[in-house]
């Protein structure tokens, strides 16, 4: 194979050092902008003709730097909108991807409800400044064809504070234009609108659903359509809306579609003199032109039809489909056959059976071109066309109606302007097969077994089979042999049984008895009743508040009446069907329409329809397209209306929010009404977050612990819900004013003080906080311990030993704690010993064991040795009888049975030392503890500490 590589329609010089040739791939070294770029395709070439490639366009990626000029600040008032322009630098290609910095590198702002990057412009934009917004704002481009990055200089973003800041409608300024697109890529739509409170955005299409590869962005503000089809085509459109106002905007997709090969040519050959019609067809949008080439030149437009073929024709042909979008190729090479009749490849059988009665054809296929002319014998008769025999005209015989007499030897003779040849085979006459059994009609219930009957006659010098079909497919008994099992006890019968019977099953069996040469059939039907199949054609229809009306079309009844039907709803709350109220209460089963009741306002909602007979309930109906009823005001009341407590001069008022579901419209929140119990006037106020169920009025001239009577409702864009109960509540209380008295410490350990100090007499006092912190550490970083009102000390555990430490105390309520006690100094004392006692021996003496063992001196920085510790417990408990001695031996009893532990440790002023352990059981007279003394000679020891 030659190849040939060109740039741009001219040939490559492939002798230059710049271009190489690697088993016909193109090589460029150093490739250069402005000398290669364009477009390449290659021409390949043998003995049988030339091919041309595809074309290959080689394009240069580039993406510049920001300017190197200063950005001017921007200043906003706040909750006013606002855009911060990217401006990208020059670049190719242009699948940019776009982010912004805040302040500095790698701090990136997160996208939300109220803040969009557009990935059309690299543009930010806020629906509503916020004093939060303050600071340094960087335009941050990345382009992945190149793995590039470059940042634009920094724009200051200064928000002007407004005492209050005032709504205004929603204000779409990220708009997508009409899209032109290709079947199969994905889509992305873009809308984000300013205004304040923050606009929420919905997306539809228009007068069609949206495509089920759609997904929307958690912001609302994208929209994407994934592996984009031809049906996708329409308008689109999204609506921002707060409450304020609305604003609407649309765009149409237009989806257009590579070429693609509905038929394309293949390698063929044809007879020399004969006709071709070559069928190139292809589909896309806009519709392909088809263009041909011959060995690589231009050769044919349209369809391509030959006519009394020479060798001339024959060569490499390629078929191009082109439309705007894309070139595609095929490719095959013709042939062009010339040479006498000739039955070495293919002979003709030389036994032919055929059934008495029946019909057979007898194949003559020799190879030749071009086509040649046929003629038959039988033994030494030629044999012409009639009611009986005919001679095709590929070359076959047919013989009709055939008898005994048929039977012989039979010579199909082939001759073209190129030579003659003949081949010869012999006709043998069987009987023919024949259904003796027939199957029969059956009537039968879901789950039940049927027989289906059925047995033949045969030549008796042929196999015969049994070959079962249901409704024209034939059944696999090894996939299905759950519900069919054949009975195989007898040659000549096929009967077939039905196990478990469903509704699938139902239909038309055809028993087939067939030979080699020929076969019988015959068929049966079979009903199976049962519960309904699923309704068809639901559709929801007048969609209110509160209900809907749906209409269906009736599915099977199964051979059994229908009896009603359920109407069946499923909400984003949950992902179970539920049975719905309706009106009527009873839908009859020859009703095709009902009304669903009792439905949530503004709700997202599925439907399907479900029917009854008295075989059961059937399969429900495909689910409905997914609706949202209309919106109305709340009628629920928040629960669990209360309060108090907080920080001074305020008052806290508490409630439970309200679920998604009571919520029955957009802008939903809540309004929360206070006054002085004996006041006449109610205060209120608009809450807007809908999971909050907390509000804080701060006041400073309201009076500590004020009684109030508070309420709440709920609101939405339809209306005002109905009030809560009145529930009473008191104002923050002031913190104590007066500090503990009396304090005093007790050091217990090296670890523990215990705190003690006199009750404040206050009657608002609710706690008692104590801090307490290490000399060299900072007051700030004290530590606290909170204890109730009726306790009067605290134990301060964790500590360092041989530390200084100061201790204070303060009283406490929900509205913070009191001054301080006077800081008071105390001392943790040395830590315990670190060595643990080393036991000497452990000597049965009677009915007791004598346990001896070193005295532990303490180090410097430890506490002195005042006794020692020993615990006699069983194996495996924690609990035990304990000891304490002065001495340097103890003694215990001797176990009854099983094995005890002995554990001895230090005790001094700064507490327990590490634990030495050693097991003693009845049964031995000494049995070293396993996690203690081993081989007390050897001084081998396990130390666990306490």
């Amino acid at each position: 194979m030659l190849a040939q590589w060109r740039m741009n329609n001219g040939d490559i010089d492939l002798t230059s050092d710049r271009y190489s040739m690697v088993g016909g791939n193109l090589v460029i070294n150093n490739p250069d902008k402005q000398k290669d770029a364009g477009v390449y395709y290659c021409l390949a070439s043998n003995n049988y003709g030339m091919v041309r490639s595809i074309e290959a366009t080689l394009s240069f990626g580039y993406l510049d730097p920001f300017p190197p000029e200063e950005r001017p600040e921007v200043r906003v008032k706040e909750g006013k909108g606002m855009v911060l322009l990217c401006d990208p630098p020059y670049h190719f290609p242009d699948d940019l991807s776009y982010r912004w910095l805040l302040n500095e590198f790698p701090v990136f702002i997160t996208m939300d409800k109220r803040r969009f990057v557009s990935q059309t412009n690299g543009n930010l934009y806020i629906a509503n400044v916020e004093a939060s917004d303050k600071g340094n704002y960087s335009c941050f481009v990345s382009s992945p064809s190149i793995t590039k990055s470059v940042f634009s200089k920094f724009i200051p973003l200064i928000p002007l504070p407004e005492r209050t800041t005032k709504p205004y409608p929603a204000d779409i300024v990220v708009q997508f234009k009409d899209i032109y697109t290709l079947m199969g890529q994905n889509v992305t739509l873009e809308c984000f609108a300013l205004g304040n409170p923050v606009p929420d955005i919905r997306w539809r299409k228009v007068l069609e659903p949206m495509p089920s590869t759609a997904e929307i962005s958690t912001s609302g503000a994208v929209l994407k359509i994934f592996n984009i089809q031809l049906e996708d085509e329409g308008i689109y459109e999204c609506e921002a809306e707060n409450i304020r106002g609305k604003d609407k905007h649309q765009g149409r997709i237009y989806v257009q579609a590579y070429p693609e090969w509905v038929e394309h040519i293949n390698d063929t050959e044809v007879d020399i003199g004969s006709d071709l019609y070559w069928p190139c067809v292809a589909t896309g949008k806009p519709i392909p032109t088809i263009r041909w080439l011959k060995n690589g030149y231009a050769y044919h437009k349209g369809e391509l039809r030959l006519y009394d073929v020479t060798f001339d024709n024959a060569g490499m042909y390629q078929c191009i489909a082109e439309n705007t979008h894309g070139v595609i190729y095929a490719n095959a090479e013709l042939k062009i056959l010339a040479l006498a009749p000739t039955f070495e490849m293919n002979p003709m059988k030389k036994k032919i059976l055929a059934a008495k009665g029946g019909r057979v054809i007898i194949e003559c296929k020799p190879k030749a071109a071009p086509k040649p002319k046929f003629s038959w014998s039988k033994g030494t008769e030629w044999l012409v066309n009639s009611s009986k025999v005919l001679i095709w005209e590929d070359g076959s015989l047919e013989i009709n109606n055939i008898t005994k007499n048929d039977g012989g030897i039979y010579t199909c003779f082939a001759e073209n302007n190129r030579g003659k040849a003949n081949s010869t085979g012999t006709l043998v006459i069987t009987n023919p097969t024949r259904i003796i059994l027939a199957p029969i009609n059956a009537d039968i219930t879901v789950g039940e077994n049927a027989t289906m009957q059925c047995a033949a006659a045969a030549d008796p010098t042929l196999d015969l089979t049994f070959v079962w079909s249901f409704n024209g497919y034939v059944i696999d008994f090894n996939k299905e042999n759950i519900h069919y099992q054949r009975n195989f006890m007898l040659d000549s019968n096929g009967e077939l049984l039905i196990r478990n019977a469903q509704l699938k099953h139902a239909g038309r069996y055809t028993c087939t008895a067939q030979t080699i040469v020929d076969n019988s059939s015959a068929s049966a039907d079979l009903v199976v009743r049962g519960p309904p199949g699923p309704p068809g054609g639901l559709r929801i229809e007048d969609i209110k508040a509160t209900s809907v009306a749906l209409t269906w079309s009736r599915g099977s009844d199964n051979h059994s009446p229908i009896s009603k039907y359920t109407i069946q709803t499923k909400t984003i709350l949950s992902d179970d069907w539920k049975d719905a109220k309706t009106d009527p209460p009873i839908i009859e089963g020859n009703m095709e329409a009902a009304r669903a009741v009792d439905l949530i306002p503004w709700m997202e909602y599925e439907f399907r329809v479900v029917a009854t007979n008295t075989l059961g309930i059937g399969e429900p109906s495909i689910p409905s397209n997914k609706i949202k009823t209309d919106g109305a005001a709340p009628n629920v009341a928040p629960s669990d209306v209360g309060g108090g407590g907080g920080s001074n001069r305020e008052l806290t008022i508490t409630w439970a929010p309200l679920s998604r579901e009571y919520h029955y419209g957009n802008n939903f929140g809540y309004i929360v009404a206070f006054k002085p119990f004996d006041g006449e006037e109610w205060k209120k106020v608009t809450v807007t977050n809908p999971d909050t169920g907390r509000y804080v009025h701060k006041d400073e001239t309201m009076r500590p612990s004020t009684a109030f009577q508070v309420k709440v409702k709920a609101f939405n864009n339809k209306g005002d819900g109905p009030y809560s109960l009145t529930a009473v509540i008191n104002s923050a209380q002031d913190a104590p004013s007066e500090a503990p008295t009396e304090v005093g410490v007790k050091v217990l350990s090296s670890s523990e003080i215990s705190v003690h100090w006199e009750h404040v007499v206050e009657k608002v006092v609710e706690g008692y906080q104590i801090r307490y912190w290490a000399a060299h550490d900072k007051e700030a970083a004290a530590h606290r311990v909170q204890v109730t009102s009726q306790e009067y000390s605290a134990r301060l555990e964790n500590l360092v030993p041989d530390t200084q430490y100061f201790v204070e105390v303060r009283a406490c309520n929900s509205a913070g704690c009191g001054p301080p006690s006077d800081v008071i100094e105390t001392f943790t004392k040395k830590a315990p010993p670190s060595q643990p006692p080393r036991i000497i021996s452990s000597i049965r003496s009677g009915s007791r064991y004598i346990i001896t063992w070193d005295h532990v001196v303490a180090l410097s920085n430890e506490s002195t040795v005042t006794g020692y510790k020993v615990l006699y417990r069983p194996d495996g408990q924690h609990d035990g009888k304990l000891y304490s001695t002065h001495k340097h031996s103890i003694e215990v009893p001797i176990p009854r049975d099983g094995e005890y532990v002995v554990e001895v440790r230090a005790h001094s002023d700064g507490g327990d030392g590490v634990v030495s352990q050693v097991k003693i059981s009845g049964s031995s007279t000494l049995s070293p503890s396993l996690l203690g003394l081993l081989l007390p000679a050897l001084g081998i020891l396990v130390y666990l500490e306490f």
